[in-house]
């Protein structure tokens, strides 16, 4: 059996969690001996049974989505050699959707976000929301089954799609390869922190991510106003999905620069693997301060190089961080229309700064998390299970589909 794997994100174009997932399971895949092609935008690594897929030069100057539908055509066009299509997220959802009409096979989605739950990407795609909204319906509402990161995610699905037969939606939880993902406390490790400015012997607080409304970066910022003026910011957060954000975001860094002693240090850029577990290893916390979070593979990483985590009570994140074991989880009232908004705001950002302060106050305990955070994250997520229960649902799928009427 042939499985076609349909992702906007794959080496080296990676900018998100999405495209983590994507690389990690077609690793473990092939490595228990399932065929896997991969069919993704732009220019992907140069390995067997991978092809990349450009922009259409006729659609240089179109909308963001209508680019996306252009990549999408393309790649149904290839599929026909495949017994079921994979597809992740809505970028690559349409090209799944379209080729399993053509070829008359399974169409399989993982959900790793949900559109009706970001609507501030109206404010990066205008008019190319609503089609991006409409591909999700559309693909979710026709495929043969959807992989679910998270409970959470599960139950997102079927609110905002209550079509949907809650049967077609099961549950796999992303994972982590703690091999490549380990804690390094040497002295290169403490260089590579040195290098962007911070002290590895001194408390710190590390966030990665995009900025985007989603990452809740705003709020962590407002909260840290309220650390212990020793304690570092160490800020992995680049890719904004509007100027107006990341100006947002820039004027709260320069304001907690003007303000406090010990450095806030932001790093735009993508780091290599080896220097993002470099700044996790010398970190006494990590924060993940999202408002719509399907599960957070950041955490995870974050967990394996044992750091303790200061996360949002939302969505998979209480899926993957043990309250008062592996971390601490910040609870949040929010708005019920998509947004992920806190009810409060002020409130949320006040419990956050208490969480994170109560962190940072007890460097043993953080320690202590972080080590079972670690553990945890080498029980429960690693890739090598995923992959066979992945295996499983294709096969399952392929054999349901092939007795349809």
């Amino acid at each position: 059996m042939r499985v076609d794997v349909l992702t906007k994100e794959y080496p080296p174009n990676i900018y998100g969690g999405a495209g983590v997932h994507v690389a990690e399971l077609v690793r473990a895949l092939r490595g228990i001996g399932q065929e896997v092609a991969v069919r993704a935008f732009g220019k992907p690594q140069d390995e067997p049974d991978t092809y990349g897929y450009p922009d259409l030069p006729e659609l240089a100057d179109a909308n963001g989505a209508l680019k996306t539908l252009g990549v999408d055509l393309t790649i149904a066009q290839d599929c026909g050699e495949a017994d079921l299509v994979h597809s992740h997220t809505w970028y690559a959802n349409m090209a799944g959707h379209l080729a399993s009409m053509l070829y008359g096979i399974p169409h399989v989605i993982s959900a790793h976000s949900l559109e009706p739950l970001r609507p501030w990407k109206a404010e990066q795609l205008g008019g190319g929301y609503q089609v991006s909204s409409y591909v999700e319906r559309t693909a979710y509402e026709h495929a043969a089954a959807i992989i679910a990161v998270s409970d959470g995610m599960r139950k997102d699905v079927l609110r905002c799609y209550p079509d949907i037969d809650p049967d077609k939606v099961r549950v796999i939880h992303n994972g982590i390869d703690s091999e490549l993902w380990q804690r390094d406390s040497s002295d290169e490790g403490k260089e590579i922190a040195r290098k962007y400015g911070a002290d590895p012997d001194k408390p710190s607080v590390v966030f990665v991510g995009r900025i985007t409304r989603q990452k809740g970066m705003p709020y962590l910022l407002r909260a840290c106003r309220e650390l212990p003026d020793e304690v570092q910011l160490i800020l992995c957060a680049g890719a904004p999905d509007t100027p107006e954000i990341l100006q947002e975001v820039k004027g709260l860094v320069d304001e907690l620069r003007d303000n406090r002693t010990a450095p806030v240090i932001w790093i735009d850029e993508m780091l290599p693997r080896k220097e993002v577990i470099a700044l996790l290893s010398a970190a006494t916390v990590f924060v993940c301060p999202s408002v719509y979070e399907p599960l957070g593979i950041v955490n995870l990483e974050a967990m394996a190089c044992e750091a303790a985590v200061v996360g949002t009570a939302t969505g998979g994140i209480p899926e993957v961080v043990a309250d008062g074991e592996t971390g601490w989880l910040v609870p949040i009232e929010q708005v019920s229309d998509g947004t992920g908004t806190p009810v409060d705001p002020d409130k949320f950002v006040a419990d956050l700064a208490a969480t994170l302060n109560e962190a940072v106050s007890d460097p043993e305990e953080a320690e202590r998390r972080g080590r079972a955070g670690r553990e945890r994250a080498v029980e429960k997520f690693g890739w090598d299970a995923i992959a066979e229960k992945t295996k499983a649902a294709y096969e399952e799928i392929v054999a349901q589909y092939s007795k349809r009427d």
